[in-house]
């Protein structure tokens, strides 16, 4: 873990991978540090935005005091189950790169439990990582010029649900009537960091 100054209103983790994000995300989230106002995670780090007038060395060193228990299944508690057809244009080619029938792989992916690791791209899309190693495929060679929302798709280690139309270059496995975003629920944020998702197949 390396910890630093990022500005005068911050703290930036550094962590060794994906699973040491998830659990200092939620350590941080069962025993909020003082002075913290927000906890942001990414792929390997971990910002801490901070209340005016906070100590960033304080911070710093009880950061540095959190033990980082490497559960890549671990999260905030909560789970959400979201519903999938699985007939994305991708679940031939996936089932292939997986060595599995499209079958079989939709009996793993409905069998593994998946954890929201960080948020990015566009609000409401969550990075998921799950405890099945096989589902690592790779990106598309060439992106789409439009995915459709709802679209569930894996690229590398990551599950992920576009929550809107746009470009992307993900294995397309299925899609789903789930809403990721939305400004009239509260949090807007259906997938947040830490939150355990289980995937089940639509009738």
């Amino acid at each position: 873990m390396r910890v630093l100054n990022c500005a005068d209103t911050g703290v930036l983790v550094e962590v060794a991978d994906l699973a040491q994000v998830i659990a200092l995300g939620t350590a941080l989230e069962a025993s909020p540090l003082p002075g913290v106002t927000d906890v942001v995670p990414a792929a390997r780090t971990v910002l801490l935005r901070l209340s005016p007038g906070t100590d960033p060395g304080r911070v710093a060193a009880a950061v540095t005091e959190i033990p980082l228990a490497v559960d890549i299944g671990q999260g905030t508690g909560e789970t959400v189950t979201i519903p999938v057809h699985y007939d994305g244009e991708d679940l031939a080619d996936i089932a292939e790169l997986i060595g599995l029938s499209p079958r079989e792989v939709v009996r793993a992916h409905t069998a593994a439990t998946w954890t929201v690791a960080f948020c990015g791209f566009a609000p409401g899309f969550g990075y998921m990582v799950g405890d099945d190693p096989r589902f690592r495929v790779p990106r598309r060679g060439e992106a789409r010029t439009r995915v459709p929302k709802g679209s569930v798709a894996l690229a590398g280690e990551f599950t992920g649900l576009y929550p809107r139309s746009s470009p992307g270059g993900w294995q397309l496995l299925g899609r789903t009537d789930a809403v990721t975003w939305d400004l009239e629920r509260d949090p807007p944020g259906l997938l947040r960091p830490g939150v355990r998702v289980r995937f089940e197949e639509a009738a």
